[in-house]
């Protein structure tokens, strides 16, 4: 095996020009301390290493939806069946009033005060007061959304289809029409939503899903014997409660990338054991021929957009770096531009990827432009797919011993070693886009800048000048302004450093950063930005509104969109629903 110095690969071969050998064959190589074994080619057909497969409870959620549309098509689109159910429904409702006693219609008027907002608003307040104190708000709007909808749904549908109250001896109390049964319908979306969004998965939830629907099915029994609604009312809106509550609370908060937890921790990580772990290193086994042993979450606070890991290989104690990304990231940046798009407008030399797999590929293209030109970054050992379009890792060599530049101690020679990376990338026609303390990384007294998947090449004067404003602040939490800018004056003009920060804005600098200079500013009184204004000389402040067709397309329908949402809050608020 041949130890390589200067990171290229060589075979375990006579020649590394040589023949590829027998078909299946696996040779390794080793890239500094880690072996790099044969890759392997997964044959056509077979599955990626964490499918994207419809559990059961999917299933069983769109067998539900389809029951319902069945249902519908069946009650109103047709005469004849129309007809059948709605004698089934006289016969089922005539044997309730056969039945019918004194003391069981007590016992019933009791149990169907379980659909009455006396019940049913209370539990609604304490799950949204619950998850706003936890300060859950992915599950927080999913909520309230469910309910929204579902209630709107109903009071919608129950005036199109205007069904008229039982042909029966009524003995309950009612009000409107009776497709589909509100009470049936506001209660399950209720206790359904409540399970998803405050018990964590496992044993606990399960037994509420089982408790709460034996209280649905208390209540649809209830009204049946007190005459109100038709079982076929009941039966729908049993269905369109969970359905449209289960389906809308996992399209913005699903479980696998919000889980419920009482903790700390940042809701944009991913949980890497269990299946996924195993898919992981199942992963780069074959595709990047690296065996891992064990994975853990590294270095979570100073990431949003992925989940950053730490991997052990085989036969050795050297790390290696991962960051495993998912689509929900990539949702998120995309919100996150809208969001921004909507307050100052794009950005220039902005970067959209329209797929998980372009932005993974781009940051392994980037990282090797990074080491072509020179650049201190680390060394890519490629990426690997976990699902197709959705979850891939990208892996990287790991910088034993470093610290953030937040946490180092900054001396002439590291701000100068900081500094001349800006240089440098100004020389190379790039730009960083995301120069902050987590990613500038000092390691056995160097300087290596990391993460570079928004970078851009060809970059505007105006992205560069970010740059080199960024990397300044980054150095002055840890020094000072004044000495940050003399170090500076070697390798920039003072009107390059006055360019920087005329424009700087809170939008360009990274939250991490503004998180420190807050907190500056706060314990020491010293605003850096403003100091380093006062140093560099005089320039106009350089504007960030920029409006477009599509700024202005996405404002009107933003407001539009609130507008709607308020008005459908305040309806159901108006109406005692929420």
């Amino acid at each position: 095996m041949a130890d390589i110095g200067d990171g290229a690969p060589i075979a375990d071969s006579p020649s590394a020009t040589g023949s590829l050998g027998a078909v299946g064959e696996r040779r390794s190589v080793r890239v500094g301390s880690i072996r790099i074994a044969g890759r392997r080619r997964r044959p056509t057909g077979e599955k990626p290493p964490l499918p994207r497969e419809l559990k059961r409870s999917g299933w069983l959620w769109i067998a539900f939806g389809i029951g319902v549309a069945l249902l519908w098509a069946s009650l109103f689109a047709f005469p004849l069946t129309t007809n059948w159910w709605g004698r089934v429904d006289h016969v089922v409702l005539n044997w309730f009033v056969g039945i019918r006693t004194s003391a069981m219609t007590t016992i019933m008027d009791a149990i169907a005060l379980l659909g009455s907002l006396w019940f049913i608003r209370p539990l609604r307040w304490a799950t949204l007061i619950t998850l706003a104190v936890f300060r859950r708000w992915r599950a927080f709007f999913g909520v309230l959304i469910a309910f929204i909808l579902v209630d709107t749904i109903q009071r919608v549908l129950s005036i199109w289809i205007a069904r008229p109250r039982p042909l029966v001896d009524i003995i309950g109390n009612w009000s409107g029409y009776s497709h589909p049964s509100k009470p049936v319908a506001l209660l399950a979306v209720t206790v359904v939503v409540m399970g998803f969004a405050l018990i964590p998965r496992g044993r606990w939830r399960t037994w509420w899903i089982v408790g709460s629907s034996v209280l649905v099915a208390l209540l649809a029994v209830s009204l049946l014997y007190l005459g109100t609604d038709h079982p076929t009312d009941v039966a729908v809106g049993w269905l369109i409660g969970p359905v449209v509550g289960v389906l809308v609370f996992r399209f913005i908060a699903p479980e696998s990338l919000f889980p419920v937890t009482y903790g700390t921790g940042r809701t944009a990580h991913l949980d890497v054991s269990g299946a996924r772990g195993h898919a992981i290193t199942t992963a780069i086994r074959e595709q990047l021929g690296i065996t891992v042993t064990s994975i853990e979450p590294f270095g979570l606070e100073g990431s949003g957009g992925s989940t950053p890991l730490r991997l052990t290989c085989e036969g050795t104690d050297t790390h290696l770096f991962a960051k495993l990304y998912a689509s929900s990231h990539l949702r998120a940046d995309r919100w996150y531009k809208v969001a921004r798009t909507i307050l100052v407008g794009s950005l220039e030399d902005e970067v959209r990827f329209t797929s998980v797999r372009r932005l993974v590929e781009y940051e392994d293209y980037i990282l090797l432009k990074l080491q072509d030109a020179g650049l201190p970054s680390p060394r890519s050992f490629g990426f690997a797919e976990i699902t197709p379009e959705r979850e891939y890792v990208i892996v990287t060599e790991f910088l034993e011993d470093a610290k953030e530049m937040g946490a180092a101690d900054v001396t002439d020679d590291i701000m100068d070693q900081a500094l001349l990376i800006v240089r440098r990338l100004w020389d190379a026609g790039m730009a960083h886009r995301d120069i902050k303390p987590a990613n500038v990384m000092v390691t056995g007294g160097r300087v290596v800048l990391i993460d570079p998947a928004f970078a851009t090449i060809r970059p505007s004067p105006w992205r560069q000048a970010v740059d080199l404003g960024n990397m300044m602040i980054v150095l002055a939490l840890r020094s000072s302004p004044d000495a940050v800018y003399e170090r500076a004056l070697q390798f920039f003009s003072p009107d390059d450093i006055a360019e920087a920060f005329a424009a700087m804005r809170s939008i360009t600098i990274p939250s991490q950063s503004r998180s420190s200079l807050a907190l500056v500013r706060k314990t020491h009184g010293v605003d850096l930005v403003e100091r380093f204004r006062e140093l560099a000389p005089s320039r106009e402040r350089i504007s960030l509104q920029r409006w477009s067709w599509r700024r202005l397309a996405l404002t009107v329908g933003a407001v539009i969109a609130l507008m709607v949402l308020v008005a459908m809050t305040l309806d159901n608020f108006r109406a005692g629903v929420i």
